[in-house]
């Protein structure tokens, strides 16, 4: 089964995995169209992706949250929640708060109190300056 890019305002997010390879988490979740209609209800967006891939750094176990859209109030962003095979739901996380270092400092993509590193400290790691 082919599943669409994210089309959403967040960059791709990635983890360091051995090898120098980078990515995500490779899970994906089709959006119930029941979610979806609620999704567009609590957002300005016109155009809400039909799939959506887990946000987080690899993982295997645990929960996996995909990025909707932005919600409705600043500083929020509506996310696809689910657990294996369970519902998924839609929750409306705030933000991560977290900048890079300097005047021009790449804010997070992820969400606020999110586990492991801010998505530009990975950016960082996946970039030597001694090759």
């Amino acid at each position: 089964m082919h599943v669409p890019a994210l089309h959403g305002p967040l960059p791709a997010l990635r983890s360091l995995l051995s090898g120098g390879v980078v990515m995500r988490c490779a899970h994906w979740r089709r959006v119930p169209l029941d979610l979806a209609r609620e999704a567009r209800e609590k957002s300005a967006a016109k155009y809400m992706d039909r799939a959506v891939q887990c946000q987080l750094f690899a993982h295997d176990e645990g929960q996996h949250l995909g990025l909707l859209t932005d919600a409705g109030t600043y500083g929020t962003a509506l996310w696809l929640r689910w657990h294996g095979t369970d519902e998924a739901e839609l929750v409306v996380l705030p933000d991560c708060p977290a900048a890079a270092p300097g005047p021009d400092g790449e804010g997070c993509c992820l969400f606020a109190d999110h586990a492991k590193q801010h998505t530009w400290e990975e950016a960082l790691e996946a970039v030597s300056c001694t090759n």
